[in-house]
């Protein structure tokens, strides 16, 4: 079964950066596109970023583009989101995502603050 663990979260500043990871296992990783999804404080899920399974592809939803990098080692299983110019508003909690054969798996999750 899929593992997935974050890793990297704190506070931080606005304007500020952060590189959160997520360690896999269970799973050939380098089989399956990754993604990151966030939850605000209060709020639903929201789908951050996705990576192809080669990491020739990358998709950003349209808050994160410009600011937020998304990348794989497949040598290392481990997947990132390079977080540039973060605002109050990024604050959240950040899982890993992969969905094998159908089946969605989550890590608990790494909480982001953004604060002064």
């Amino acid at each position: 079964e899929a593992q997935l663990v974050e890793s990297g979260g704190g506070l931080v500043q606005p304007g500020g950066s952060l590189r959160l990871s997520c360690a896999a296992s269970g799973f050939t990783f380098d089989d399956w596109p990754m993604s990151w999804v966030r939850q605000a404080p209060g709020k639903g899920l929201e789908w951050v970023s996705t990576i192809s399974w080669n990491g020739g592809d990358t998709y950003y939803a349209e808050a994160m583009k410009g600011r937020f990098t998304i990348s794989r080692d497949n040598a290392k299983n481990t997947l990132y989101l390079q977080m540039n110019s973060l605002k109050p508003e990024d604050t959240a909690v950040y899982y890993c995502n992969v969905r094998e054969n159908g089946i969605n798996y989550w890590g608990k999750g790494t909480l982001v603050t953004v604060s002064s």
